[in-house]
This record gives structure tokens, sequence and C-alpha cells, in this order.
């Protein structure tokens, strides 16, 4: 289970590459897009219909609003592409690794 984090009380910073790809191996199917400033990490998740990504694109926006870290998504018929990075810290941070950890629970078995 992943507990809830203010992540306003935390100090974040860019992780670095070695981090990075230790924490990519952690999220199945996810992977860099971006170079620079504009870096960051995504997933595109696949649906049988409109219902069913209109639903899953709620439930991220959930986890945005709770975690107040919030992606860039990309909404098709059957698939959402969703896009994390925090642009303070110029790359990707802790927090984009633990909100893509929240979006993948949402599908786990």
């Amino acid at each position: 289970m992943l507990k809830q984090k203010d992540w306003s009380t935390q100090a974040r910073r860019a992780l670095t590459a070695p981090e990075l790809v230790a924490k990519l191996a952690q999220l199945e199917g996810w992977q860099l897009q971006g170079d620079g400033a504009d870096v960051a990490i995504a997933k595109t998740f696949r649906f049988a219909n409109y219902h069913e990504t209109l639903a899953f694109v709620n439930a991220v926006a959930f986890i945005a609003h709770t975690q107040d870290h919030h992606p860039d998504l990309s909404v098709h018929y059957d698939r959402c592409v969703v896009r994390f990075n925090t642009h303070d810290v110029g790359g990707i941070s802790g927090t984009d690794i633990d909100c893509a950890l929240r979006v993948e629970a949402l599908l786990a078995p």
C-alpha cells in the first residue's frame, strides 16, 4: 500500500541518471521521453472503449489532486498517455516515480 505523502514539505531534486535507471526498472512499460528540462517518464495505457479510458483518466485525476502533482494526459478513444515530470527541478523527481507507481496500482490485479 502506498502511503499518502505531502510533497509540499519535501525537498525535491532531479534524480541522477543511475537513480532514474533503477527507479524505471520498477515501472513496467514506462519510458523516458524528451530531453533537458522537458524530460519525462511516460506510458500508454490501452482500454476497450472510451468509457473505460475516461474512468481511468478520472482515477488518475484523483491521484494527481491528492498528490498535488499533475501529469500531462493525452486522451484518446481506447488509450491514454500519462506523462510525468517535475518542472521546478528540470527533470524527473521521486514525486514522478511515486505518482507513476500510484497510477500502476489502479490496474494491478
